[in-house]
């Protein structure tokens, strides 16, 4: 199986001026783990976790200031649709990553996390006769 078919193709992108608070806010809106930071005065993207926002509160700092520019991780390592779920899943296992945007000639197509590999992988649920 490919990334392209684990996949979410709703991608959430944000900018570097949002606050946490308000990237938090988007996150949990949209169910998603993360969000593509886009800073348009820079040619990269990087990406913002639930984590970063969680060890930014443990760090004692203030949602309402903190920006997303500043918890941004910008060194990504980048999926590509047609890499196998088990290219992902090393390139995740290999930089300690739960997420990686995917990239197509055009840019950003969708991000994987290690949940959409495990629903992959894992074997359909039977139901369990009453």
């Amino acid at each position: 199986m490919l990334v392209r078919d684990a996949m979410s193709t709703v991608v959430l992108t944000i900018g570097p001026a949002h606050t946490l608070r308000q990237a938090a806010c988007l996150m949990s809106s949209r169910r998603v783990g993360a969000a593509v930071v886009h800073d348009e005065d820079s040619s990269g993207l990087g990406i913002l976790t639930e984590r970063d926002i969680l060890n930014s509160i443990a760090l004692g700092q203030n949602p309402d200031t903190e920006t997303a520019g500043t918890h941004t991780t910008t060194d990504v390592v980048f999926a590509a649709p047609v890499w196998t779920l088990e290219e992902a899943a090393a390139a995740m296992a290999h930089g300690g990553f739960r997420h990686l945007i995917v990239l197509d000639d055009n840019g950003p197509v969708g991000i994987v996390s290690v949940r959409d590999i495990i629903r992959c992988w894992a074997p359909k649920r039977q139901r369990v006769p009453a």
